[in-house]
């Protein structure tokens, strides 16, 4: 019998691909470099960490699992993962990107890949025909979705007849919704890429990445590719990151459940214009989103009337904590523009409608009421500081 998600964020469906044989209930840290041989051609299995370790090896059949695919990877961090993914391609290869990826990620397209002959089409994968910027060279599609910070919801199904009508990868970005929310490989992708910071680890404590693949070919090149280049997860962050795991499913709930009460109560606050949320029925994406993926996340953005407004929010937080990051128990606010998308040229955040206006919220599982409160505070104080600002202007 096949387990459902929320038991396989705790179980291995086949118990005898471990081999810890003590019958500890949470997996063991081998804290080792490298693995004693019984002899010539003999091996347990495992020769040198950077190759595999029994920790890591657990904890990529438990995101394997999740994600339905036949392998994964885990890396020391999601840009790490993707920076080990890029390494599949070649100079002259052609990528078709979404503009509204997390600013890690368009960093690394725009100073690495392309220094390193890779070419990248930037484009809006949930407005735009795709098809039409496909050229001979073009090796695969990149998108995140929902996207960061903009909320924006690509049809994965359909990018995915796109791309394989072209025997072209398609690459998913998976991070805001995870696993437990949202399956790309089932619908059609090739890879799906993870920040474990976030949510897979849940708690703000380490970092971790991860590529995932339905196709065994992919899966023996990236093999290759991490024992090269060397940025396998260690032990005692597998371990964290297996421990994260098992309470996906209960985070997952209720900080949805928390952001639809924030973003209701976002939405009737004059201050706001606008409130970027997948759930809200007003929202372009909420059908292909009710039609790809099991929930709609805990990932906010919303506009305020002005920067100042904006900034004495960030300025006054205290149980909301103005952080980068997102997908933990805690919930933070991000600034984009001087934070997560820094990097991001300004005529595509300008595209993107990231502003000096714009913030994102990562929506933990307090008290709602407590967030909320905490809302209504800080609002009232922003409000306040503007008027005082205001008539110390005019005087």
């Amino acid at each position: 019998m096949a387990y459902g998600i929320e038991t396989k964020c705790i179980h291995l469906e086949n118990k005898e691909t471990t081999c810890d044989k003590s019958g500890a209930i949470s997996f063991p840290i081998y804290q080792t470099a490298t693995f004693a041989h019984p002899g010539v051609g003999n091996s347990t299995g495992y020769d040198y960490s950077r190759l595999q370790n029994p920790t890591r090896e657990q904890l990529e059949k438990i995101v394997a699992a999740l994600e339905n695919g036949v392998d994964a990877l885990a890396f020391s961090s999601g840009m790490a993962a993707i920076s080990a993914l890029m390494e599949l391609f070649h100079p002259g290869d052609h990528l078709i990107v979404d503009a509204d990826l997390y600013g890690g990620t368009v960093r690394l397209f725009d100073n690495i890949s392309e220094k390193n002959g890779i070419e990248v089409t930037t484009i809006d994968c949930a407005a735009e025909n795709v098809k039409k910027y496909i050229r001979d060279n073009t090796r695969a599609i990149y998108i995140e979705t929902p996207t960061n910070p903009m909320m924006n919801v690509i049809d994965i199904k359909k990018m995915s007849e796109i791309a394989k009508k072209r025997g072209i990868l398609l690459i998913v970005d998976n991070t805001f919704l995870s696993p437990y929310f949202q399956n790309p490989l089932d619908l059609g992708a090739d890879i799906v890429v993870h920040s474990g910071t976030k949510y897979l680890g849940g708690h703000n404590d380490t970092l971790s990445g991860f590529l995932v693949t339905s196709r065994d070919d992919i899966a023996e090149k990236l093999r290759f590719i991490i024992k090269t280049t060397g940025a396998g997860l260690a032990p005692f962050d597998s371990w964290l990151i297996l421990r994260g795991i098992k309470t996906l499913g209960i985070r997952m709930e209720k900080a949805q459940e928390n952001a639809f009460k924030i973003v209701h109560w976002l939405e009737q606050q004059k201050e706001v214009k606008r409130v970027l949320y997948p759930g809200l029925q007003t929202h372009p994406g909420y059908e292909i989103m009710k039609k790809q993926s099991r929930g709609f996340g805990a990932m906010v953005t919303f506009e305020v009337a002005s920067k100042e407004f904006a900034q004495n929010i960030l300025k006054n937080v205290r149980l909301i904590q103005f952080a980068e990051s997102l997908g933990g128990v805690e919930t933070l606010i991000t600034y984009p523009i001087t934070q997560t998308h820094a990097d991001v040229p300004k005529e595509l955040l300008e595209k993107n409608g990231i502003n000096e206006r714009v913030l994102r919220l990562s929506v933990g599982i307090e008290s709602a009421n407590d967030l909320i409160s905490e809302f209504e505070r800080v609002f009232k104080e922003a409000n306040e500081l503007s008027v005082d600002l205001h008539i110390n202007s005019v005087v």
